[in-house]
C-alpha cells in the first residue's frame, strides 16, 4: 500500500497557507506566457480558474460539453455561498465557519484544507461583489446573510434563489474578457474522452467535438478537472442530466486515485419523485428551512387520509401534528445538517407518516413565517396587527421577496400553490463529496494533473454543509489552484510547446476510436438509458440513503452483470463522425457502471456510519449515525487495477490536532 503524501505543510493550522504561499515557486510573467494549461468544465471552479489563469498569463484552453460555458450546473445552485464576514455580528468567525465544515462533515474531512476555504471564504465576496453579483442586502445597504443548516450564525450570501446563476455570470464575465484578449481559447460541445501523459505527467487530452463527431488532440503542460461530481450515478438526482463522471473516471483510470465515493450528500428538500418516467428531479433551496418549517401528521390515520385526499394539510390542528425535526434537535431544530434532515425524513414516511400519494413525503410550511412576518410588518407600519387578511397579505410579500422564484417553480411542477398549502419535500441525490484524490496542492497522484470543485474529495468529508458547494468552487478556482499550479509549472518554463505528434496522443486516440466503435458495433436491443435507469435503481435501493452488507454484496454482483450485459446488448444508433447524442451517452453511462461498482465496493469497506454515508449495523439506539473513529478516520484513495472489483484500497490517515473528535449532536 503506497503512503498517500497530502503535502500539508507545517507550521500552526492558522499560518499554513499564509507559509505555503510565502514558499511555493513561482513561475514569472514572461515565462507564464509559454505555458499552455487545459481546464476541463466551465462551471464555478472552472471557469473561475479559467479566467484567474489567464489574467496571471497562461495560455488557456477551456473545455465544455455544453453549448456555452453559462450551461453549467453551477447555474442550479439556489440558496447562497458561506462566507466568515461576520456582518450580523452573531459570534461568526474563521474557526468556526472551519469547525462547523469539519463537523458537518463527520469528522472525515483535512483540518487544512477546511481551515484554508474558511480562511479565503471572505475574498470570494469581495471578488464577486467588484464584478457586480447583485447579493441581497438588507435596510442600510449592507449585504445581506440567512443560515443555513448545521450552523448556529447565518454567513450564507445570497442573489434571491438564483446565487449559482449570478455567481456563474461573474465567472463567465470574467472568462470572456479572457477570450476577448486572445488568452483563453474555448472549445464549446466539446467533451474529454482520455488524458494522455507522457513521461508520466498530465500532458493533454482527447476530445471529442460533439457536434461534428471529429476527435482533436490537444495538449498543455498541465491539465485541470473541473468537472463537477457523479450524482447521476442514482439516475435520478438533482443534477443536470448531462452531468457525469467522465472525465474524473478517465483520469482514475490513468492512474488517479478515487477518494471516498460512497460519501455521496442527499438532500432533504427536494420535489419528490411523481412517476416511472421522469428524468430528473428539482430541488428546492435549503434556504427555505430558515423559514419553513417541516411536519407529518402525528397519527398515522390523518396521513392515510391525506394520501387519500380526503384530508388537506391545511385542516389538520396544530397539536396534531408532529414537527419531527424541531422534535428529535431542539437546537438546530429545521436547520440541522442534510444528512440528518434526510435521514429523519425518510424514517418518518418509512414508518407511514408519508404524506403524498407514494407515501414519500413530508411537509414543508411557511405558514408560520407568513403570519410572524406580517405581524412584524403591521407593527412597523403602525397598521392593525388582529386584521388577519392584512397580516396575511403583509406576510406573503416578504416571502415572496426572499424565495419568490423558488415559490414560482414549485408551483409550476406540482400545480399547488405553497402560499395556501405547504410544500411536499423528500430527500433525493444532490452533490457527492467523494471524488478524485488531491493532495493540499489539488494535484492528483498523475503528476501535472489538477481536480478542484466537486471535481475533488477534499473539503467536506462525509457531509457538506449547505452554502459550500459554491465556497469550495470559487476558493479552489479563485484562490487556490492559481498559486499551486505555479509551484508545479515552475519546472516547465524551459519545456516549450507539448506536441500532439507523439505515440502517447496516437495511443490514446486510439483506444477512444476502438470504445466509440464498440458501442456503434454492439447491435444491441436496449436504448442506453435502459441501463442507466437500471443503474440508478440499484444504487438508490441499495446504496442510498441506508446500506447494510447483504444489499451491498447483491448491488456490486448485480451491477457486474448490468454491465455485461451492457456492452453486449446496447444499442446505439447512428455513426461516430457525426452528432450523436446517443454515442455520447453511452460512454458516460459506461464510466458510471464502472464508478457504481467501486462506489458499492467502497461503502462495503466502510463498516462505519458518517455523514451521509448510514451503515445500518452500526447506529446508536436512537438511529444516529455511529462512527468508528478507532478504525475509520481515514481518507479511502482507490487506485484503478483494470476492473473495479480489483481496486487497491490507499488510505491517507487524518489527524485532528485543532478540533476534538467527539460524536455529532444537534440536540
Amino acid at each position: 500500500m503506497a503512503v498517500l503524501d497530502s503535502k500539508i505543510p507545517e507550521g500552526p493550522l492558522a499560518d499554513k497557507w499564509t507559509q505555503h504561499k510565502n514558499n511555493i515557486d513561482l513561475v514569472n510573467p514572461a515565462n507564464k506566457r509559454s505555458i499552455d494549461v487545459i481546464v476541463v468544465g466551465t462551471g464555478l471552479s472552472g471557469g473561475s480558474a479559467a479566467a484567474t489563469l489567464a489574467e496571471l498569463g497562461y495560455n488557456v484552453k477551456s473545455f465544455c460539453f455544453q453549448d456555452s460555458p453559462r450551461r453549467a450546473h453551477s447555474i442550479a445552485a439556489q440558496g447562497g455561498i458561506n462566507a466568515a464576514k461576520n456582518y450580523q455580528g452573531d459570534g461568526d468567525s474563521i474557526y468556526r465557519l472551519f469547525y462547523d465544515t469539519v463537523k458537518g462533515g463527520d469528522y472525515r474531512s483535512r483540518e487544512a484544507n477546511v481551515y484554508r476555504l474558511a480562511e479565503v471564504s471572505a475574498n470570494i465576496i469581495d471578488q464577486c461583489v467588484a464584478q457586480g453579483v447583485p447579493f441581497a442586502r438588507d435596510y442600510g445597504g449592507l449585504l445581506n446573510n440567512r443560515s443555513f443548516g448545521g450552523v448556529l450564525v447565518s454567513r450564507t450570501f445570497y442573489a434571491k434563489g438564483q446565487t449559482g446563476q449570478q455567481l456563474l455570470l461573474g465567472a463567465y464575465s470574467a472568462m470572456n474578457r479572457q477570450i476577448g484578449r486572445g488568452k483563453i481559447k474555448m472549445y464549446n460541445r466539446h467533451e474529454m474522452l482520455d488524458i494522455v501523459k507522457v513521461d508520466g505527467k498530465a500532458r493533454g487530452i482527447i476530445a471529442r467535438n460533439l457536434v461534428t463527431g471529429e476527435i482533436e488532440r490537444h495538449s498543455a503542460h498541465a491539465v485541470v478537472i473541473a468537472s463537477g461530481g457523479y450524482g447521476n450515478v442514482f439516475f435520478l438526482s438533482t443534477n443536470a442530466m448531462g452531468s457525469n463522471v467522465s472525465a474524473a473516471w478517465k483520469i482514475h483510470k490513468k492512474g488517479a486515485y478515487f477518494a471516498n465515493p460512497c460519501f455521496t450528500q442527499i438532500h432533504p428538500t427536494c420535489i419528490p419523485v411523481s412517476g416511472e418516467d421522469q428524468s430528473k428531479l428539482t430541488l428546492m433551496s435549503e434556504s427555505l428551512r430558515n423559514d419553513g418549517r417541516i411536519w407529518v401528521p402525528k397519527n398515522e390515520k390523518d396521513a392515510l387520509a391525506i394520501r387519500e385526499g380526503k384530508l388537506k394539510p391545511t385542516e389538520l390542528p396544530e397539536d396534531q401534528r408532529d414537527y419531527f425535526l424541531e422534535r428529535r434537535y431542539p437546537a438546530f431544530g429545521n436547520l440541522v445538517p442534510r444528512d440528518v434532515a434526510s435521514r429523519a425524513a425518510k424514517e418518518r414516511c418509512d414508518a407511514g407518516f408519508g404524506v403524498n400519494a407514494t407515501g414519500e413525503a413530508v411537509y414543508l410550511d411557511f405558514a408560520d413565517a407568513i403570519t410572524r412576518y406580517g405581524k412584524e410588518q403591521a407593527h412597523v407600519k403602525g397598521l392593525d396587527e388582529d386584521d388577519a387578511s392584512l397580516i396575511e397579505k403583509l406576510g406573503k410579500d416578504i416571502i415572496k421577496s426572499k424565495y419568490g422564484n423558488l415559490f414560482q417553480m414549485y408551483e409550476k411542477i406540482i400545480d399547488q400553490n405553497p402560499y395556501e398549502t405547504p410544500m411536499m419535500i423528500y430527500p433525493a441525490v444532490h452533490y457527492t463529496m467523494g471524488g478524485v484524490w488531491v493532495d493540499y496542492n489539488l494535484m492528483t497522484t498523475i503528476p501535472g494533473c489538477f481536480a478542484i470543485g466537486e471535481a475533488n474529495f477534499s473539503d467536506h468529508g462525509a457531509n457538506r454543509l449547505g452554502a459550500s458547494a459554491l465556497m469550495q468552487g470559487l476558493a479552489d478556482g479563485y484562490f487556490v489552484l492559481p498559486y499551486t499550479i505555479g509551484d508545479y509549472l515552475s519546472d516547465d518554463i524551459r519545456t516549450g510547446p507539448i506536441s500532439t505528434d507523439t505515440s502517447e496522443f496516437e495511443q490514446a486516440e486510439k483506444e477512444v476510436r476502438d470504445q466509440l466503435n464498440a458501442f456503434l458495433n454492439a447491435n444491441g436491443t436496449h436504448p442506453v438509458d435502459y441501463y442507466h435507469k437500471k443503474l440508478g435503481k440499484i444504487m438508490w435501493n441499495k446504496c442510498g440513503m441506508s446500506r447494510n452488507e447483504k444489499d451491498l454484496k447483491s448491488a456490486i454482483k448485480e451491477i457486474q452483470e448490468l454491465r455485461d450485459d451492457f456492452y453486449k446488448n446496447v444499442r446505439v444508433p447512428g455513426t461516430a463522425d457525426s452528432f450523436n447524442e446517443e454515442l455520447a451517452k453511452a460512454g458516460r453511462v459506461a464510466d458510471f457502471l464502472e464508478l457504481g461498482e467501486l462506489f458499492a465496493k467502497d461503502a462495503l469497506d466502510r463498516f462505519e456510519s458518517c455523514g451521509g454515508h448510514f451503515r445500518e449495523e452500526s447506529q446508536t439506539p436512537e438511529g444516529e449515525a455511529l462512527r468508528d473513529d478507532k478504525n475509520y478516520t481515514f481518507v479511502s484513495a482507490w487506485e484503478y487495477k483494470g476492473k473495479p472489483s480489483d481496486a487497491v484500497l490507499h488510505k491517507e490517515e487524518l489527524t485532528y490536532d485543532n478540533i476534538e473528535l467527539k460524536t455529532r449532536s444537534y440536540k
